[in-house]
Order: structure tokens, then C-alpha cells, then sequence
């Protein structure tokens, strides 16, 4: 018995699933791309946070971020792999997140402002944010992934879900819902 509602032959999760991954592919592509296309600016935002002191750690921090990011957005666009994508995207998402608090909680110290007046660069790609929007992002952001890796949503509209759907009778696509 189907108790999820549906819209013809889909469920409305699956294309909710859907909109998820595309959102959050697009986001990751643009963002990468900003760093990528800009390497010397990022490499200075990361330098910031003072997690690494090897310079050649520093570089290939700066270096490979951006193209993992771009290529875990290219993924999750295609449908490949997307419940692991979304689990990359949640490791890499969580401590940055804590990272960004950390930083924006010595400015806000430093400065003896609120905290939610807190704006830096925080290395995004999105220029300078204030911190509270920019963390509730970050929170959705990784809600959004935990989704995609708990639920494994998404399937229709996947490349390698539509291959094998291509290639199986009718009678295997109902064998295999059961």
C-alpha cells in the first residue's frame, strides 16, 4: 500500500528530491567555480582561519576545494552517486560551519559588536555575508544534504537510474518496487 502522495507515476518527495539535488548541485557548481576561477583571493581567505601552517598544506587546501566542490555539484546535477555527493557535501559543510562561528565570534569579541553585525568574506564565494544569515544557510545547506544521504530520494530524473530503467522490462521495474 502507497501512502505517499503522488503526482502520476512519481511521488512528490522524489521530485522534491529532485529540486534538492539540482539546488544544491547548482549552488556547489557556482560556488566552486567562483574560488576556482579566483585561486590567489582564496587561498587568502583560507589563510585566514589559521587551520594549517604548511604552506604546501595551505596551497593544495586552496588548490583542490573548489574543484571537489564543483565536481560533487556536477554529480549531484547528473544524478550519480548522490547519496555519497550529499554525505561529501555534509563533511565538508559541517566544519566550515564551525569554523565560520568561530572566526565570526573573534571578530564580534574583537570588535565589541553584536553578533549578527559580524561581516566578513568567510570564503564561500559569495563576497563578505553577515554571519547570521550566512550560518542559517550553512545549517539548511547541510539539513538539505542529510536529506539526500538518509533518504536516498532522488532517483528519478538520475542518469544511472534511467539507464538501468531503459534496460529492464516491465515486469523487473515491478518485481524490484515491491
Amino acid at each position: 500500500m502507497n501512502t505517499q502522495p503522488t503526482v502520476g507515476s512519481r511521488s512528490v518527495l522524489d521530485y522534491a528530491a529532485v529540486m534538492a539535488r539540482w539546488l544544491l548541485g547548482i549552488l556547489f557548481v557556482y560556488m566552486g567555480l567562483n574560488k576556482a576561477l579566483h585561486p590567489v583571493e582564496f587561498l587568502k581567505l583560507v589563510r585566514q582561519y589559521e587551520m594549517v601552517t604548511s604552506p604546501l598544506l595551505l596551497n593544495s587546501i586552496a588548490a583542490a576545494l573548489p574543484w571537489f566542490e564543483v565536481f560533487c555539484g556536477l554529480l549531484l546535477l547528473a544524478g550519480v552517486a548522490v547519496r555519497g555527493s550529499a554525505l561529501m557535501l555534509v563533511i565538508m559543510l559541517v566544519p566550515f560551519t564551525a569554523l565560520v562561528l568561530k572566526r565570526a565570534l573573534a571578530i564580534q569579541a574583537a570588535k565589541a559588536i553584536l553578533f549578527c553585525a559580524v561581516k566578513f568574506d568567510c570564503g564561500c564565494g559569495a563576497g563578505e555575508v553577515f554571519i547570521c544569515p550566512k550560518l542559517a544557510e550553512n545549517c539548511a545547506l547541510i539539513l538539505l544534504s542529510l536529506w539526500l544521504v538518509l533518504r536516498g530520494q532522488g532517483r528519478r530524473l538520475c542518469a544511472r537510474y534511467d539507464l538501468v530503467k531503459s534496460e529492464s522490462t516491465p515486469a523487473d521495474l515491478v518485481s524490484t518496487r515491491v
